[in-house]
């Protein structure tokens, strides 16, 4: 006979929460390795001694963390999605009568004391140090890359950049363009470089206007990672502008960081050929020790049929380049603006050569650039021809998987937040939850790693 649910007349039920949670969830399997009592201390300063108490910030923070590791973008709906699902009550503390707080409640924090005390860069930074003590993190061979999201900015409402002045922005503009303001002398957005973009976006100009994906241009902002190739575990995340310099820039100041706040000293860094600038080239050979598994950037080689610089022989002990008529040229020892020695040939010299129209057949006499960073160039090359460079290659590959995944799986193809610090909170949450999700997967409680497969 057809049966019929009905619910059970009970005045009293014995319920723990605790039974009720799968011992393989996600959340379960990351709540092992989260400890955030040393943030909340951090915290403690920026709250009042007196005065009615505050919504937890650990249950803000562990909400945030669900709602980038099951890719629930809006506050709102978290709200409510913790305020329904059991596993996400016991992950939070909340038990099943605690109150889920007001949707308001994150965004009043995060511009207020999250920011001012870098709480979500603290929270980071603590699961990153439970990678290595799970021995996740090699600290010898790191890469680094930059991808691009796409900003919370309409091109329809932009402005042309030749029109665009900052000195005009009044004192009370909104909030993303105040950061915009601030970030004018930062290395990794005004200060990165001088050239105007095509076009600003009065709601958040220091979002970049990019065709970089030879699609259609948009306005975004570019999350760069450092990461441990063992286990591609990220050590490092900065926000930047969608340009090569500020992403140069931050890559130094991640490398920097993770030196100073881990104690990682790499070994090697793997990159494309964005990095492979000879001012980058070197200050990892030069400044960090560091061996550039990276393409040089060169840019020496003609087209037109005549010499280039590579047909000329360097001789160190001279200091002299060697023409292939056997020819010096000599330099003044004069560093240009660009950071290049010229090198000259004698006139005399050039003009009855043989070679001189397949030399300099428009100029009276041959000049040859040379780099102050050629030696870290040259170390380059030679680590491009080794069997650890193709290792290095293939292990970058690790980068372009974390991002894969932070747009496909996380969903963060396009940001919610505003202006340089809305970017900086988005990508330090989305890595946070990728290298706890990391965490899961590598490191499973001991009774689920014996179970059968």
């Amino acid at each position: 006979m057809m049966g019929r649910q009905a619910a059970p007349e009970r005045l009293f039920y014995d319920f723990r929460l605790d039974d009720h949670i799968p011992a393989d969830h996600l959340l379960r399997r990351i709540d092992r390795f989260l400890d955030l009592k040393d943030v909340r201390e951090e915290l403690r300063p920026f709250y009042s001694q007196i005065g009615r108490p505050s919504v937890d910030p650990e249950l803000m923070i562990r909400m945030l963390i669900v709602g980038y590791c099951f890719a629930i973008r809006s506050e709102r709906r978290l709200c409510e999605e913790v305020h329904l699902n059991l596993a996400y009550r016991w992950f939070c503390g909340l038990g099943l009568d605690g109150r889920v707080p007001d949707h308001s409640t994150f965004s009043r924090n995060r511009h207020g004391r999250f920011r001012q005390s870098d709480a979500l860069r603290r929270v980071f930074e603590t699961v990153v140090r439970r990678c290595m003590a799970e021995g996740l993190v090699g600290g010898e061979d790191f890469a680094v890359d930059a991808s691009l999201i796409q900003a919370d900015a309409n091109k329809q409402r932009s402005v042309p950049g030749q029109e665009w002045d900052p000195a005009a922005i009044p004192a009370d503009a909104r909030r993303a363009v105040q950061e915009y303001l601030a970030t004018l002398d930062d290395a990794a957005f005004g200060a990165a470089s001088p050239v105007k973009p095509k076009f600003v976006s009065p709601s958040d100009p220091a979002a970049q206007w990019t065709g970089a994906l030879r699609g259609p241009a948009f306005f975004a902002y570019a999350t760069n990672y450092l990461i441990d190739t063992d286990h591609a575990v990220i050590v490092d995340v900065e926000a930047s502008r969608a340009i090569r310099q500020a992403e140069v820039g931050a890559a130094r100041t991640m490398i920097d960081r993770a030196m100073d706040r881990f104690g990682l000293y790499p070994a090697r860094l793997a990159g494309d050929t964005a990095y492979g600038a000879a001012e980058m080239l070197g200050w990892l050979v030069e400044d960090q020790g560091i061996e550039p598994h990276i393409p040089v950037i060169d840019k020496s080689e003609r087209d037109d049929g005549t010499f280039s610089r590579n047909d000329f022989t360097y001789d160190h002990g001279r200091d002299v380049y060697v023409c292939p008529a056997g020819k010096a040229l000599s330099t003044t020892g004069h560093v240009s603006a660009d950071g290049t020695l010229r090198y000259f040939a004698n006139t005399y010299a050039c003009g009855p050569c043989s070679l001189k129209q397949r030399c300099c057949p428009k100029t009276p006499q041959r000049k040859v650039t040379r780099s102050v960073h050629e030696g870290a160039r040259d170390m380059a090359r030679e680590i491009a021809k080794t069997e650890a460079y193709a290792t290095a290659r293939r292990n970058r590959k690790k980068v372009e998987m974390l991002f894969a995944h932070l747009k496909r799986i996380l969903r963060l193809g396009r940001l919610r937040l505003r202006g340089p610090g809305g970017a900086h909170d988005e990508f330090l949450l989305a890595a946070t939850a990728q290298n706890l999700r990391k965490l899961a997967k590598l490191r499973p409680p001991p009774a689920m790693s014996t179970m059968p497969a």
